[in-house]
């Protein structure tokens, strides 16, 4: 897993200005291997339907993986023969190797690509960029495992694509339906900061790509696709899916150890939802609400343990009040810690004396429900006693979240960090404070957005480095 690069700027979604006349839009990427019968049946319908149904410029890049039969001079030919189709020549197998090449010289804003046989059905192509276009997403990808898909293909095929995206949700956590649908797109600004990041050059690179796209907080488009099987398809799935596995190893292990920075890629300010600072919206409420579960489960037993105690030599009102006394203070301590992230000594005696407040309520709750109970019956057993204080400990429970949460611990008390001695660092206790606003690293000139003009096709990436073949590569 690549280390030599930092997390970069991802740029603010927005819609694309409008470019100069002629600059395409879109570039549709379709890497090759051997393919002198199929390529010049796809190029053909694939312009026809762009050109039908299409509204902005496009491109068609036809990638020549070191093609040995006939490919290169059918891409040749269509090239000279259809406007917005161009061919480019590689020396080394792997579809990702091709991807990365074209994708980082190519001056469209909006990139795609689809594998030769056509295998996904045209109709979806639209669905996939637009999104991309209008600045709501970063990436697209068509699945053929979303409820409306409409797929005809083999059981073998199924069992292995449905298997595999199952070890991606649960070895890396991906949340999207389908990694390996040749039909994918990609804003060029945002290919920008993670093509640098993704290693494989083969046929992982698509999982690679939207595992870190996800990852660093990119949005990912999904297109529900009509998808039929190519009964002569050339992949060799033992060795694709042995290289597969491996990379999920690679990528899970270099996530896992922390040697790839991408728990964040920095938005400009106010762009992603976690850098908004917006007063009276509880922030992290999901994972307090856990903390504060286990926190409350602990205390329970631990009171539960405490009155038990108390109870054998004192009644059970005096055994009731020592036992939540104790259990509050503690309960108290361990949320400001654990849950709400309050480190440091500041402002502890203040939020002890608040949680004595809480503590009162939930005293006046279990204390009235014992009255209620000796009332109803004068010698009520023991495991009734505890029952009732187990109900009316739930609600003093859910009335002592709330009160930490929007008094005790909120960000105008004790929640907030202390200043910071003078030319000190700031302290890390209490909740994230706002970010001071990230300048976006944008893919256009100064004035660029004025004047509505793309960046010149000078302004492309650094050179690619070059990498092995990837055993068992057949396209």
């Amino acid at each position: 897993m690549r280390t030599d690069s930092s997390p970069g700027t991802l740029p603010a979604r927005e819609h694309l200005p409008a470019g100069p006349a002629g600059t395409p839009v879109l570039d549709v990427v379709i890497p090759v291997y051997n393919e002198e019968r199929d390529l010049q049946p796809c190029v053909l319908r694939l312009h026809e339907h762009l050109e039908r149904t299409f509204p902005y410029p496009f491109r068609i890049t036809i990638a020549d993986n070191a093609s040995t039969d006939a490919t290169p001079e059918v891409a040749r030919r269509l090239e000279a023969r259809m406007a917005g189709v161009r061919t480019l020549r590689l020396e080394q197998k792997g579809r990702g190797r091709a991807l990365r090449t074209v994708w980082s010289a190519s001056d469209a804003p909006v990139l795609a690509y689809m594998d030769v046989d056509l295998s996904t059905d045209l109709n979806a192509l639209l669905p996939l960029v637009a999104p991309l276009i209008s600045g709501h997403s970063d990436l697209a990808i068509g699945s053929r495992l979303a409820r409306s898909a409409r797929v005809v293909r083999g059981p073998k095929r199924e069992f292995l694509s449905r298997s595999y995206n199952l070890i991606l949700r649960g070895s890396l956590q991906a949340r999207f339906s389908d990694a390996q649908c040749g039909f994918k797109a990609i804003r060029r600004d945002v290919a920008q900061v993670l093509l640098p990041l993704v290693e494989d050059t083969g046929w992982f690179f698509d999982t690679e790509m939207l595992v870190l796209a996800e990852r660093a907080g990119c949005r990912i488009h999904e297109v529900p696709v009509d998808w039929v099987d190519d009964p002569d398809s050339t992949v060799h799935i033992v060795p694709t899916a042995t290289e597969d596995l491996k990379g999920v190893w690679r990528v899970g292990k270099a996530l896992a150890t922390g040697s790839l920075p991408l728990d964040r890629l920095t938005r400009p300010f106010g762009d992603d939802p976690r850098d908004r600072e917006i007063m009276d919206v509880p922030k992290g409420l999901a994972r307090q609400l856990v903390g504060f579960c286990v926190v409350g489960g602990l205390s329970t037993l631990f009171y539960l343990l405490l009155y038990s105690g108390f109870r054998l030599f004192t009644g059970s009102q005096v055994a009731n009040a020592l036992a939540l006394l104790i259990s509050a203070v503690a309960n108290t301590a361990t949320n400001r810690r654990l849950t709400f992230g309050v480190r440091g000594p500041g402002g502890a005696v203040r939020h002890q004396a608040q949680g004595l407040v809480v503590f009162g309520i939930g005293l006046a709750l279990t204390s009235g429900s014992l009255v209620a109970l000796n009332a109803a019956n004068a010698h009520p057993a023991h495991s009734t006693e505890l029952a009732v204080l187990v109900a009316a400990n739930l609600a003093a429970t859910v009335l002592r979240f709330l009160l930490f949460r929007i008094w005790v611990f909120s960000d105008r008390d004790g929640g907030l960090p202390e200043p910071a001695a003078p030319g000190g660092p700031a302290p890390s206790h209490g909740p994230r404070a706002a970010h001071p606003p990230v300048p976006p690293a944008s893919p256009f000139r100064a004035g660029d957005a004025a004047d509505g003009t793309w960046p010149d096709a000078t302004r492309r990436p650094g050179p690619v480095r070059p990498y092995d073949t990837d055993p068992g590569e057949t396209r």
